[in-house]
């Protein structure tokens, strides 16, 4: 049982790491960064906290400690998807009225083109 969250400590770390140096080459802007150092701080916490993991496993019936674990850092995990899922499809939509606007005004440019020539 150590030894898994042991491991699990390793990971979170890395994630940590991981995130802090990409944040650091600019490869993840903030606002995304603290949801994955949030989730990474969360497991580290808890795989270092093995009493709240008892606790919790009681509360659910789950006598295994790392399973306890596995299981919220799943849930925690999922909820960072989830958020990431939502900017994604702000972003996409934000991207399709852009290029709906591009398009307006290009339209728009060639008439004004197009009029000032049969004028002149």
């Amino acid at each position: 049982m150590e030894r898994l969250l042991n491991v699990t400590s390793l990971v979170s770390l890395a994630l940590i790491a991981s995130v802090l140096l990409g944040l650091r080459r600019a490869h993840i802007r903030v606002e995304y960064s603290v949801s994955w150092l949030t989730a990474g701080l969360v497991v580290l916490i808890l795989s270092r906290w093995e009493y709240v993991l008892v606790v919790m496993g009681e509360a659910v019936g789950i006598s295994y400690p790392p399973a306890v674990l596995m299981a919220i850092t799943m849930g925690v995990f999922l909820i960072v998807l989830y958020r990431m899922s939502m900017i994604l499809s702000a972003l996409k939509d934000n991207n399709i009225a852009l290029a709906q606007k591009v398009a307006i005004l290009e339209f728009r440019l060639r008439s004004v083109t197009q009029d000032g020539e049969t004028a002149a």
